[in-house]
């Protein structure tokens, strides 16, 4: 029996920080030694950080990284244990996105990345170039700091693997997970035992399933042990990095890391039996087949043993049931974890949140209640790091301690409710029961003097006097702006329970109002009637928009099929040409978007995802003829109408949430913020 103890790590790095980058690399190192590891796997970009951006650009990025790297080297830190490290690494005029493996004071081998990252949020080609030589490798000369230290002039680099003297190690980076033609299938019909994939995958609601599926798939059609980490954490943007490091063997998971937590380090460790591999594959004829003829991989021969033989106390990790969190759970998780970086690393002393007693602001009011429950639980659990932040922040002296989330909320979390003629004493009460039940500094003021001084000034200036409509505000932060409207009153009834704030089930029932235009008998504004669609619609518009690549004429051509039997052509026909001239005539609001928290596929954040033009011919004439052709059409053929019995898959599909920031929050209205 060859046993192996292994260790994965999530990492809370933030791009551009090399003190601290290096500082939880050389921690979770230390800690997998103690362990009993001989192998430690880190995640993608470690060094630098992930999200460094146009930063890669600049050749101190690079240089840094191997000054990083160096420092390792010349330590203990890779005394006895095979680690790791990603890091960006030039080699000629091109950069590449690597993983450095490290043992004993010396590079093994540099693995570049072959398949980039370049969809949704990830723009990796804009920086790295994939690397296309499978069939050697290069020797790869040492930047001169490195070799001092290696006694090393040149390394291999590229595709291939480690044959150490009882096992065969590989890598596979993050997105290499989810090709097509994935390096591992090759790899393990080399042979190859073990896969290391240093990744650095962002959290998305109902995303993980996906991703522990990839990872289990990975190892149950070829066997082997496949050892996963990732980022945790906001690095710096607008993605939180949500962590869940593993380590599966033979199609199962036998451990697994937290997927939201405020700690910087975390350390997984799982006991892997080797020959389980073989007897795997051992079974399976077709695998033997085909790797019987398979071309050989370059490989790099290591004269040193990573496992121990069998041990009476020592036993392979057992199997375990994967966690999953609900998406009211990761509402409320993944945001908190986001605001609490974004608080400690700005050097803010709070949140300001103007809280109208709506589902929106008190969703956000809610995340940052949990934020501060999230604090309070690290700091019971003895996070040092969680303390010493929550101190500063909160302005504790004389060896005082944050002990309760309603007192620390009031420290840090200030909350107005802005009232004024138009306002309803049923939303300032709402509001009041929320900062209460939170903790919050809660001041509730009239702002009507400061609107009448502006409708004076536009009156004097203009002859004429605003409108009200749909209200826009902006902020700093924005946590709930691509959580759909359906989820987000989902979660409030899970918070009112969950968080026990009880007065947010009474903000989930109350129907959504802006509240802007003049109080009068027999007349309430709505948000729905406002936007001229129900939230139900707009979450199905988004979707055909932007998962499905729609323009108006195949949105139109979509929704004739989900609405048949409840629409006529014509009436479809209608609201996909109301939605497409809105949606043209706000785009622009887009470029001015708050930093908004990405939680959702759907999402129209403007600057780093959703990326389109924002000048419109907003009458969209051919689209909209093209639109007019197929009613007639549909009308000349009497279609029936017979009502579906039951709601299209579309139609169970979600809607945008607007948010926080200095924190603000509106209904479905991504560019407000906290």
């Amino acid at each position: 029996m060859r046993l192996l103890k292994v260790a994965t790590c999530s990492l809370n790095q933030w791009a551009m920080d090399f003190d601290l980058n290096l500082r939880n690399i050389k921690e979770s190192i230390t800690r997998a030694k103690e362990l009993g590891a001989t192998i430690r796997v880190g995640p993608e970009l470690e060094i630098t950080g992930y999200g460094c951006e146009d930063h890669f650009f600049e050749p101190d990025t690079v240089a840094h990284a191997w000054e990083c790297l160096t420092e390792l080297l010349s330590g203990e830190w890779t005394e006895g244990i095979l680690c790791s490290i990603g890091i960006p690494i030039r080699e000629g005029s091109t950069l590449y996105n690597c993983q450095v493996f490290c043992l004993n004071r010396k590079i093994l081998l540099i693995r570049p990345k072959m398949c980039l990252a370049g969809d949704g949020n990830y723009r990796e080609p804009r920086w790295f170039s994939a690397w296309k030589h499978r069939e050697q490798l290069i020797d790869f000369q040492l930047p001169n700091i490195v070799s001092e230290t290696t006694s090393q002039k040149s390394v291999p680099f590229g595709y291939g693997y480690l044959m150490f003297s009882d096992t065969m190690v590989a890598a596979e980076t993050c997105e290499e997970l989810f090709t097509p033609d994935a390096p591992r299938i090759e790899l393990a019909l080399n042979g190859v035992e073990i896969f290391v994939n240093a990744s650095g995958s962002h959290h998305q609601l109902r995303k993980l399933n996906i991703r522990m599926d990839r990872i289990k798939n990975a190892t149950f059609i070829c066997g082997g042990v496949y050892i996963y980490s990732n980022h945790k954490g906001c690095d710096g943007g607008r993605l939180y990095f949500d962590g869940c490091s593993c380590v599966a063997v033979n199609g199962d998971i036998v451990a697994q890391g937290s997927q939201f937590s405020l700690k910087d380090v975390e350390v997984l460790v799982a006991q892997v039996d080797l020959d389980a591999v073989v007897s795997y594959r051992g079974a399976i004829s077709s695998l033997r087949d085909q790797a019987s003829y398979k071309p050989k991989v370059p490989s790099v021969a290591v004269h040193y043993k990573l496992c121990h033989t069998f041990d009476f106390q020592e036993f392979p990790t057992l199997p375990i049931d994967v966690k999953y969190h609900v998406p009211e759970e990761e509402i409320a998780l993944g945001p908190s974890c986001w605001l609490w970086d974004y608080l400690r690393r700005s050097g803010a002393s709070g949140y300001l949140l103007p809280l109208s007693g709506g589902a929106d602001s008190s969703s956000v009011a809610a995340i940052v209640g949990c934020m501060c429950q999230l604090v309070i639980e690290a700091i019971a659990d003895g996070d040092e790091q969680v303390k010493a932040d929550a101190i500063r922040i909160g302005k504790y002296h004389n060896g005082e301690v944050p002990h309760n989330s309603k007192e620390f909320a009031k420290r840090i979390f200030y909350t107005v409710y802005m009232g004024t003629e138009n306002s309803s004493e049923a939303t300032r009460l709402r509001a009041k029961a929320v900062s209460d039940e939170i903790g919050s500094h809660h001041i509730d003021m009239k702002i009507d003097v400061v609107i009448s001084a502006l409708i004076s000034l536009f009156h004097t200036l203009t002859g004429r006097r605003p409108c009200y409509e749909y209200d826009c505000s902006s902020a700093d932060l924005n946590p709930i702006g691509s959580v759909s409207k359906v989820d987000l009153r989902s979660f409030l009834r899970w918070a009112s329970v969950n968080l026990g704030f009880t007065s947010l089930a009474e903000v989930e029932a109350a129907p959504p109002t802006a509240e802007l235009e003049p109080i009068r008998a027999n007349y309430s504004q709505l948000d729905e009637v406002d936007m001229g669609m129900t939230y139900e619609e707009l979450s199905l518009y988004g979707r055909l928009r932007k998962i499905f690549r729609c323009g108006p004429v195949s949105m139109f051509q979509n929704l004739v099929h989900v609405w048949h039997g409840r629409l006529t052509s014509s009436e479809v026909a209608a609201k996909v040409k109301h939605f497409f001239k809105y949606y043209s005539m706000n785009r622009h609001k887009m470029t001015v978007l708050t930093p908004s928290y990405h939680a959702e596929s759907y999402s129209p954040e403007d600057n780093r995802f959703d990326l389109r033009q924002f000048l419109y011919n907003t009458r969209w004439p051919y689209q909209f003829h093209k639109i007019d052709e197929l009613v007639q059409k549909s009308e000349a053929c009497g279609i029936p109408l017979v009502k579906p019995s039951e709601p299209t898959a579309l139609e169970t599909s979600k809607v945008h949430a607007g948010g926080m920031g200095v924190i603000a929050a509106n209904a479905g209205n991504p560019s407000t913020g906290l």
